[in-house]
């Protein structure tokens, strides 16, 4: 089991800059992927940013360029840098780590936090 608690969510103005961080627990010694998925209101959740175990990053289209994914192994903590926000960067962002147990990829998630950007 992989408990993941994020934080730094707020209100932000178009242009402006946050940062999240989710913090994980239990058996992280098991996660392989983790990264920052984001659900917007009448919207499927979608991909933001992964990192590897070993650093490699995937980001999406529409944040590439103003997101940064990165990762703190020693402290089980992955961070999303936002910058240049837009409003339409607004939605609820959720943390994802992904465990291997055996053959299987079990994905966890956290409870997700706010982000809303004004124009």
């Amino acid at each position: 089991q992989v408990q993941l608690v994020e934080s730094g969510g707020g209100l932000v103005q178009a242009g402006g800059s946050l940062r999240l961080a989710c913090v994980a627990s239990g058996n992280t010694n098991s996660i392989n992927d983790m990264g920052w998925y984001r659900q917007a209101p009448g919207k499927q959740r979608e991909l933001v940013a992964t990192i590897r175990d070993g650093g490699a990053t995937n980001y999406a289209d529409s944040v590439k360029g103003r997101f940064t994914i990165s990762r703190d192994n020693a402290k089980n903590t992955v961070y999303l840098q936002m910058d240049s926000l837009k409003p339409e960067d607004t939605a609820v962002y959720y943390c994802n780590a992904v465990v291997q147990v055996w053959i299987k990829m079990i994905p966890y998630w956290g409870q997700g936090t706010q982000v809303t950007v004004s124009s």
